[in-house]
């Protein structure tokens, strides 16, 4: 059977990257979306049985992004990996959480459900994602010279989501490696204020670490139309930095792909066109 790889997730951060890293491989990625829309595509919706058959035909292992939309995994989860579990032949690939162990809440639950009954798995446990500065963090970065958080002296090894993607890949197609969980950090371990700093000499423009409570983080987040709980639970992970929850460095990286993780510095030189240099 040739080698065919569902991902799902497929328009996210690192679905994007999984799919390219395995194109490189010359391995065909299969893309689980809602609207199908080009070839290679497939409609698939966690909520929705009826797609999971067709999204698991002859496909050889698979990349699983929980639902954003959801924080009870496991339970909306369970129909589909319970039939990719009797019909892959290859690896079931989680996409975790580096704060986030087996049978704790959200992906925790998936994440044990897979070390007890899938027969070839892998939990991929990463860190905060450099990408973050780019997306969540970049309007406040470029218009109010602000990288809000409610970290203090925290210590975080940001990791670049393309760094993610090329264990996930390794994980995809090398059936040698032993089922279990890859804690995956950045080379190293940074203060949100190093961070502003980083990203002021990248651009030529002051950035500052502007300090809030989890309290006003929650209130912040509040204001932008998420939900008082969840919000209340973003700002509970920065409270968890600030006690020192992230503030390790592992060599998984390196150890699965065969090169290091990229550093802070290089992932923001890739970033011209999201950060540009002030003129």
């Amino acid at each position: 059977m040739d080698e065919q790889i569902l991902v799902t997730g497929g328009a996210g951060k690192t679905g994007q990257l999984v799919a390219g890293q395995l194109a490189r491989r010359g391995i065909a990625a299969r893309i689980a979306t809602r609207r199908p829309c080009a070839t290679g595509q497939v409609r698939f919706e966690w909520n929705d049985p009826a797609t999971h058959a067709a999204a698991l035909e002859s496909v050889t292992g698979v990349y699983l992004v929980a639902p954003t939309d959801q924080t009870e995994h496991l339970a909306v989860m369970r129909p589909f990996l319970e039939r990719a579990r009797t019909q892959v032949p290859g690896r079931l690939v989680l996409l975790s959480a580096s704060s986030l162990e087996a049978g704790g809440p959200m992906m925790g639950e998936v994440h044990a459900w897979l070390s007890a009954h899938a027969a070839l798995w892998t939990v991929l446990r990463p860190t905060w994602f450099m990408q973050n500065f780019t997306t969540q963090h970049r309007q406040a970065i470029l218009e109010e010279g602000c990288l809000y958080s409610a970290t203090g002296d925290g210590r975080v090894p940001f990791i670049d989501a393309a760094d993610i993607a090329a264990v996930a890949a390794e994980a995809l197609t090398d059936s040698a490696l032993p089922s279990g969980e890859h804690v995956l950090t950045g080379p190293e371990a940074l203060t949100y204020d190093e961070v502003a700093y980083a990203v002021s000499a990248r651009i030529g423009r002051a950035v500052r670490h502007c300090r809030l409570s989890a309290n006003e983080l929650a209130a912040r987040y509040a204001g932008f139309g998420i939900p008082r709980s969840y919000a209340l639970t973003l700002a509970g992970m920065d409270e968890a930095i600030a006690q020192g929850s992230e503030d390790r460095i592992t060599m998984e990286v390196e150890r699965i792909t065969g090169r290091p993780a990229n550093t802070l510095a290089g992932f923001l030189e890739s970033q011209r066109d999201l950060l540009p240099v002030r003129s």
